[in-house]
């Protein structure tokens, strides 16, 4: 039984996954911060489409909690589906904020750090023991690494350092035949950041190549394609997902 672990589970392309991911015969473990009934509703759409998910609540900025995490998903993982290990580990959970760097708060700077580099980092070694030999591991990070966007600098910069984390990670984890990829969406159709206005989707979509901004399961397809049998060659790569952004 393939089972995976999708932080951020409760909206956007977390959701998007956690229910593709489903619908493929992956059970789902997703995670949530604060909002429990977003995620419940995941849970339940998954269920009444005749997949299996539970929702565990984690704050990826809070690498405190994530002992107490790895004994509630053992403990899923063993009540649930009546296995001991994971196929697959998503990071994904994560929060934009807009805010030049002559602005921007040395709060602000270590909340996006603890969230998209820190805590990917140390939720991975913790989680390390329950990934199965040939396990997949899917960092999401972000095109801005790639095309500077005014006042998203540390996001971005935290985003580019998880993906050469990717790296480290295929090939430190290569002797557990552990693959290690990257996926970098565009412009998403998304609460991150506070979503996205008529004005500033026009914008985006005049920037991307197929004229569009993304839709969450655009990107969702790509990582259960990365958490699947289909992926099994592909190691150590960065995917932009993003229909042509800025090229």
């Amino acid at each position: 039984m393939s089972v995976i672990v999708i932080t951020g589970g409760s909206r956007g392309i977390g959701a998007s996954t956690a229910e593709h991911c489903a619908r493929q015969g992956m059970g789902v473990i997703l995670t949530y911060k604060s909002n429990v009934a977003a995620a419940n509703s995941v849970v339940q759409r998954i269920q009444a489409s005749g997949g299996n998910a539970v929702a565990l609540e984690l704050d990826v900025g809070d690498v405190s909690q994530f002992g107490h995490f790895r004994e509630n998903v053992r403990q899923t993982l063993q009540a649930t589906w009546g296995v001991e290990t994971l196929t697959g580990l998503v990071n994904n959970a994560g929060h934009g904020l807009f805010n030049p760097l002559a602005s921007i708060t040395e709060a602000q700077f270590d909340g996006l750090f603890n969230v998209h580099l820190k805590g990917p980092f140390f939720l991975t070694q913790t989680l390390l023991p329950l990934l199965g030999e040939g396990a997949s591991i899917v960092n999401l990070t972000s095109a801005t690494t790639r095309v500077a966007t005014p006042g998203v600098a540390p996001y971005a910069a935290f985003k580019g350092g998880l993906e050469v984390l990717t790296r480290y990670m295929a090939k430190e984890f290569a002797d557990r035949r552990l693959r290690a990829n990257a996926v970098s969406p565009g412009a998403i159709r998304t609460e991150l950041g506070g979503g996205l206005n008529d004005d500033l989707e026009a914008l985006l979509a005049s920037q991307t190549a197929l004229g569009r901004v993304g839709e969450p399961q655009d990107v969702a397809q790509v990582i259960a394609m990365l958490l699947s049998e289909e992926g099994r060659w592909i190691n150590a790569q960065s995917i932009e997902v993003a229909g042509g952004y800025f090229i």
